[in-house]
């Protein structure tokens, strides 16, 4: 990389405080939450409680494990933190995170509780250091000759589920006018990969109210491509259903799409396997690698 370069390099970073950059894993852990909790300002809590751990060897880093049971992210009327880190670069160096393993048994993301475990290998990454004498790491994307490989598991209550659901639909009737006043929602399996949602809802405009219903699918075939089915939004209310309109538009207009997982993502990152399953909690799987 020449002189110009470097110095005009400005991507988005993780800053890791004053240069040089951490040796110990002991440091890096301490550097890490205190980026964490600037950046994300007052919309996460509970960071105190979270448990990192580090090994570092050399530039390379060879084991990061952290743990986020109790975190509590996107809370109300939260503000984020400090603006991103965006220096000339004076120096960079490539590195590898060998595994990354995080867990949150459970934690809380936008008032629903999830549980997260995840294990990944061949992070690759870049300490760079700034003119203005800080450091950070930069995450680069994984090649066909450097793979991510791991695998993610996130569960959900479904009834925590519903509730985020019901939550997200008063905000979305509410911008037109519409009062939700009774919600029912059905999430059922249909195969490893898919699910059908049902949705019987009593809503109100002014004086008037009735019911309207909602259903939808979607499902992942076993060459990772993402089907979405029929999305319908009705009423017996032809008053109501003219109310919906504007909802309806938007919400249908994602049916009969078709997305290759595969595609979307970036070289280097290969879906190998996908699973879903309904029952107390809605339980997403994934497997990445061959």
């Amino acid at each position: 990389m020449t002189h110009h370069d470097v110095a005009t390099h400005r991507p988005e970073l993780l800053p890791l405080g004053l240069a040089p950059r951490p040796t110990t894993g002991a440091d890096l852990a301490d550097r890490l939450r205190d980026a964490v909790r600037a950046s994300a300002g007052n919309t996460v809590q509970g960071l105190d409680r979270a448990r990192i751990d580090a090994v570092v060897d050399g530039a390379d880093v060879t084991s990061l494990d952290i743990d986020l049971t109790g975190v509590v992210a996107g809370t109300a009327h939260g503000t984020a933190g400090v603006e991103p880190w965006r220096p000339q670069v004076r120096s960079r160096e490539e590195a590898s995170l060998h595994r990354l393993r995080l867990d949150a048994h459970a934690m809380t993301a936008v008032d629903l509780p999830v549980d997260v475990t995840a294990e990944l290998e061949g992070v690759r990454f870049a300490w760079v250091e700034g003119t203005d004498g800080r450091v950070g790491a930069e995450l680069l994307e994984p090649t066909d000759a450097t793979p991510l490989t791991g695998h993610a598991r996130l569960a959900v209550d479904k009834q925590g589920l519903i509730g985020t659901a019901h939550g997200l639909l008063t905000v979305a009737l509410s911008s037109q006018g519409i009062q939700l006043v009774g919600f029912d929602l059905d999430v059922r399996q249909q195969g490893p990969r898919g699910a059908s949602l049902a949705i019987d809802a009593k809503v109100r405009k002014g004086f008037l109210s009735a019911s309207a219903q909602a259903t939808a699918s979607a499902s992942i075939d076993d060459q990772m491509v993402l089907t979405v089915g029929d999305i319908q939004i009705s009423s017996g209310n032809p008053f109501v259903s003219a109310l919906l309109g504007a909802v309806r538009g938007r919400i249908e207009a994602a049916a009969h799409q078709r997305i290759d997982l595969g595609e979307v993502l970036p070289p280097g990152v290969r879906l190998a396997d996908v699973r879903l399953d309904v029952g107390d909690q809605v339980v997403i799987s994934a497997r990445l690698g061959g």
